[in-house]
């Protein structure tokens, strides 16, 4: 069989030799099959070389490794050790992202390639899987012979200056006969075959039938010629849910007979027995009838114990593995295994656990209760549930029937309506984190293949609920710490309507160190204050947390715009944070209707007057706060209408990526000239929502929003005390009273 990258052309002499102690190492250790991870150049990574026994394409999830990835051949580089799996569960509890690459049952090791303390690469081997644990198949210390010699033609070939690296694509080392058969014996065996009823065919270690009898083409519905050099699973039209390819790669990579039935449409069904060894797959076929099923299981229901991984079945793992990756909160989790789990085993129930002080907290359920939720629901870990038991014990386990729970677990209350169950124990980091159970509504078979799968999706959902976890506690720490960073009630001031919004930009963080306040300095006199600290992270906003304060209290005490901002950068300077901050503030005098307002090169507010029209205020500049203790700033004093519209922002609100600066705000003040006569919570809510439309955020928002209602009013000494709201989004509101 040529390799995957064979172009027909002799490998160099070094890679010559190195598939020479490959084939050698195969023999030696009793495997069946190997590969060769070499270690590239940067030394950041693992590169797939050779492979012997398999194809190198069923390892194509595995033809590049990170040397950080959580992967037996990775980790045993990284460690400096062998790592060995008697059985596929062991490793899909430990290594669940390796055993949904390969979900077949075999026995593995994993062993670095070593020359003193220097690693070269990894060396995998795969034998038939055994029921006792450890090293199984050959002693552990040919392995390392074996190791050591690959090693050694690598230092070697380096020294000399012919460095042996992992090429572009890997190969596959061809499969040599034992002996060569003579014309007249190939075809009195070839004439054997034909003369048997049932049809028999011949496949390489690819999957391409390299023989086939005229009864086993019959059978299949196409001629010799049609299938010779294909693999039968693309060659006819009937198998389009790949059970074949499945089935096919068991053997291969189990090295374990394997069968299967599969109808023909419209009502024939035929049996195929796989027979692997070193060289490829026998397959007999059979004309069959559907196999009955046993006494309280259907018929849909029956998979081999080893049968094949449905093709939806690995479709849905991939997709859920990807899509667990992404996601951040607990319900997001919960949603994702609800949604993809469920449909792709067949499933009815779904509930998901997480282990909280030492019970059993339910998170999410979905279908009917897989037991009654109450009973399981604050359970101490140690009370005799199923759920607890099989967490406690970390080892999946599955039931068929409702009979084989009730066996197990007499106590157990079982609802009605449900007859199989799944218990996936979550463990995270060697810890239990919670407990996944699938129930179904019908008696149902558990093969091998399926139940690895499980038991490496438990391993992703153990690791999704832990970040979920640790996701919504810094959520709930950055909206606790947010909203004692901004203000919590803006004062209601009668005469001016106001409205104020904040918004993060990092998703997952929801803190930033944009700010705004609204202060009453006396009577007839308010003071606005917004800004920008440098950055979107906790660093930002604890340097918001002394900001703000310091400008409220300069302007609470009667400061003018300037004062205050002169103050806050001494105050800024002194704390040699090297982080900027912008900011503008304005002192409003609602008594004669005007305000005075000075920047530390904050963008410019805009104004809008009582008969809609806008413009961008363009203040003299003031340096950014932080950088020059002397700095001073300029102020400008305006005439308050009633009916005028203030707004201050961020730039967070008009920073468009390809848009020019200028142009933004100036589409800002057009979006302010024709909206509509409304509340400023109203409009505030608006404008938001545009920025949100506009594309990806890349900055925080902050918006303080003041109409002048009634100019020369005077203040009272006391507002109504109205508490400012912190709708959905971390936008943060005042509505008058």
């Amino acid at each position: 069989m040529r390799g995957v990258a064979d172009d027909g052309a002799s490998p160099p002499s070094g890679r010559a030799e190195l598939d020479r102690l490959l084939g050698l190492t195969v023999r030696d250790a009793g495997a069946h099959a190997a590969a060769l991870f070499l270690l590239t150049p940067d030394r950041k990574a693992l590169r797939l070389e050779v492979t012997a026994g398999i194809p190198a394409e069923y390892l194509t999830p595995w033809l590049g490794i990170g040397l950080t990835s959580h992967v037996p051949v990775a980790e045993a580089a990284r460690e400096r050790r062998l790592l060995w799996f008697s059985r596929t569960e062991e490793l899909a509890r430990r290594y669940p992202r390796t055993a949904i690459a390969l979900p077949y049952d075999y026995a593995m090791a994993a062993a670095p390639i070593l020359t003193g303390i220097t690693v070269w690469g990894t060396l995998l081997l795969l034998w038939p899987s055994a029921d006792t644990a450890g090293p199984i198949g050959t002693n552990p210390r040919r392995v390392d012979s074996a190791c050591r010699r690959i090693g050694w033609l690598l230092r070697d070939a380096t020294a000399a200056g012919r460095p042996v690296t992992a090429a572009a694509l890997p190969r596959t080392l061809p499969w040599l006969p034992a002996r060569e058969r003579e014309p007249a014996e190939a075809l009195a065996a070839a004439d054997y075959v034909e003369r048997l009823p049932e049809g028999s065919c011949s496949l390489d270690l690819s999957g391409r039938i390299t023989f086939i009898s005229a009864t086993a083409a019959d059978l299949l519905g196409r001629s010799v010629t049609d299938l010779i050099g294909r693999r039968p699973w693309q060659a006819v039209s009937w198998s389009d849910e790949n059970t074949f390819e499945d089935r096919h790669r068991a053997a291969v990579v189990s090295r374990q007979p394997g069968s299967f039935t599969s109808l023909i449409p419209p009502d024939r069904w035929l049996a195929f027995d796989l027979y692997p060894d070193p060289s490829g797959v026998s397959v007999r076929i059979t004309p069959t009838d559907p196999v009955p099923a046993p006494p309280g299981v259907p018929a849909e229901a029956r998979v081999p114990r080893g049968g094949p991984v449905r093709v939806g079945e690995l479709h849905q793992v991939v997709h859920l593995a990807a899509a667990l990756s992404e996601a951040v909160g607990m319900c997001d989790v919960v949603e994702l295994v609800a949604t993809d789990i469920l449909p792709a085993f067949d499933a009815q129930t779904l509930a998901l656990f997480e282990a909280e002080e030492g019970r059993l907290r339910v998170v999410g359920c979905r279908g009917h209760n897989p037991r009654p939720l109450e009973l399981v629901d604050g359970a101490a870990l140690t009370t005799p549930t199923p759920e607890a038991e099989v967490l406690a014990g970390g080892v999946p386990t599955f039931y068929a029937s409702a009979e084989e729970l009730a066996l197990a677990h007499p106590r157990a209350v079982l609802p009605e309506g449900l007859h199989a169950w799944a218990f996936l124990p979550l463990v995270a980091s060697g810890r239990p984190v919670g407990m996944c159970v699938l129930a179904f509504d019908r008696p149902h078979a558990f093969p091998d293949s399926q139940r690895i799968i499980l038991t490496a999706l438990a391993g992703l959902i153990a690791q999704a609920l832990e970040r979920a976890r640790l996701y919504d506690t810094s959520k709930e720490l950055a909206q606790a710490l947010q909203a004692a960073l901004l203000p919590d009630s803006l004062p209601d001031l009668p005469g001016l309507d106001v409205a104020a919004r904040y918004l993060p930009s990092v998703r997952g963080m929801d803190i930033g160190g944009d700010f705004y306040d609204l202060v009453r300095v006396d009577d007839t006199t308010a003071a606005a204050v917004i800004g920008d600290v440098q950055g979107h992270n906790v660093t930002a906003a604890a340097l918001m947390g002394r900001t703000r304060p310091a400008l409220r209290s300069h302007a609470a005490t009667g400061a003018t715009p300037a004062q205050a901002l002169a103050q806050a950068n001494r105050q800024l300077v002194d704390m040699d944070s090297d982080r900027f901050v912008s900011c503008l503030c304005a002192q409003l005098d609602l008594a004669h209707g005007r305000a005075v307002l000075a920047t530390a090169g904050h963008p410019p507010p805009i104004l809008r007057h009582p008969d809609g029209h806008t413009e961008v205020l363009r203040l003299p500049p003031g340096l950014l706060l932080g950088i020059d203790r002397d700095a001073d700033y300029p102020t400008t004093e305006i005439t308050l209408e009633s009916g005028t519209v203030l707004a201050l922002y961020t730039d967070g609100l008009v920073e468009t990526p390809g848009v020019d600066l200028d142009d933004s705000m100036d589409g800002l003040a057009t979006r302010l000239a024709q909206a509509p006569p409304q509340p400023m919570d109203r409009l505030a809510t608006d404008l938001i929502d545009h920025a949100k439309r506009t594309g990806p955020r890349t900055d925080d928002i902050a918006l303080l929003l003041m109409r002048l209602v009634v100019a020369g009013q005077v203040l009272p000494t006391r507002g109504c005390g109205a508490v400012a709201e912190r709708p959905r989004g971390g936008a943060s509101t005042h509505r008058p009273c």
